[in-house]
């Protein structure tokens, strides 16, 4: 069984979304970046952790791409061309994306007060919407690489969430439709608190 450290409010949530999909059980230690718990695992006190039997991997992304590449799933085969691709969307993600959610998150609440510039957003949220304009236009389907799920269409829907929490608006008319989508899987439901 896989054991997941990080909050499910953070990039952990990509990785029990890809172990829900993946239908592998898992046990989730819901912790906070910095914790003793999580710094006794990754020195640099960053979240999500994945661990199986002795190995730890850190990383969202290195996570995800293991997962997919051990379970033969959500993934285009390594040493292919569609997986150079599918590489090059998640790669292109995580550059034009999520690196200035990831900024606006630092100037936000992570930086000391006095070290937070919080002018930049607007040049962030600019940014934000010119990388989601440049990857829904490599778009090739219902999902971002054609018919099938893959690791940059988790990574793309838990970017879009967390700019929605920074408060970041777009102007693609793609998007919000494509999440829609991406959300209503099963395995992302079943991350969803219930509703009593």
């Amino acid at each position: 069984m896989y054991e997941v450290i990080g909050s499910p409010t953070s990039r952990a949530i990509r990785v029990l979304w890809m172990l829900e999909e993946l239908g592998q059980p898992y046990k989730l230690h819901p912790e906070q970046p910095q914790t003793d718990l999580v710094k006794s695992h990754n020195p640099s006190g960053k979240i999500p952790i994945l661990i199986e039997g002795t190995e730890k991997i850190t990383d969202s992304t290195a996570i995800l791409t293991y997962l997919a590449d051990k379970h033969g799933a959500l993934t285009a085969p390594k040493g292919t061309v569609a997986r150079a691709h599918q590489d090059s969307l998640t790669q292109q993600i995580l550059d034009e994306v999520e690196a200035g959610l990831w900024t606006a998150s630092r100037h936000n609440f992570i930086l000391p007060e006095a070290r937070r510039v919080p002018a930049i957003k607007e040049t962030l949220i600019w940014e934000y919407n010119r990388g989601i304009n440049n990857v829904m236009a490599r778009r090739k389907g219902p999902y971002l690489m054609g018919e099938e799920i893959t690791i940059p269409d988790i990574i793309l829907t838990h970017c879009a969430t967390w700019a929605k929490f920074e408060g970041f608006s777009t102007d693609n008319a793609e998007l919000v439709p494509y999440i829609k989508h991406t959300r209503a899987r099963p395995a992302f439901q079943r991350l969803l608190p219930k509703k009593s």
